[in-house]
């Protein structure tokens, strides 16, 4: 009988390090996801809340879940988590329409779906006209150019009406980063 492959992932955490609530030390998610969770290859980019790791198919379809749990009963706070393997973070950037529009990668954003209905809920900000920005939806992801900035953006505050904790954002750096960062890792 041969072992499943291990699946090169990354878990996206919502919303962690950022002012002095839901603090955690990327030492800690690491030996999270290694020794309670039984994740290899675990490794982390920035202080933002995104882990690298591998799983069996078996660990994979429950992970974020296993996650947020683990990170709750150690460090008392929940946390959004979304699990998006290699193929799926490859897929997602292949499908960016906005690259055209916006080359600037600090005023693009990938806003990672937790769910089927996460995406449906977003199908009427397709329709409006966000003027210098823009809006589109892939398959898991949905696209934001931010043309002044995240902060400032009616876009994003539409964004984040409509999706409350069922999404998570990256900016395009990062995400390319993640995605080289994978390149490296077992699918």
């Amino acid at each position: 009988m041969s072992k499943a492959q291990p699946i090169a992932c990354v878990a996206l955490l919502r919303g962690i390090n950022v002012g002095k609530a839901k603090r955690i030390a990327m030492a800690d998610l690491r030996e999270i996801l290694s020794e309670t969770l039984g994740f290899t290859e675990v490794r982390t980019l920035l202080n933002s809340g995104n882990a690298l790791f591998t799983a069996t198919p078996s660990q994979l379809s429950g992970a974020a879940a296993a996650i947020a749990a683990a990170i709750e009963q150690r460090c008392g706070f929940s946390v959004a988590v979304i699990v998006v393997s290699a193929s799926e973070l490859r897929e997602v950037i292949a499908q960016n329409p906005l690259l055209a529009r916006q080359p600037d990668p600090s005023q693009l954003m990938v806003a990672f779906l937790a769910s089927a209905q996460t995406h449906a809920k977003l199908q009427a900000l397709c329709q409006q006209d966000w003027g210098k920005e823009a809006f589109a939806l892939g398959k898991r992801a949905a696209y934001l150019h931010c043309a002044s900035g995240v902060i400032d953006s009616p876009l994003a505050k539409a964004f984040a009406r409509a999706t409350g904790e069922a999404a998570t954002s990256r900016n395009w750096h990062t995400v390319l980063k993640l995605q080289a960062l994978l390149a490296g890792q077992a699918e």
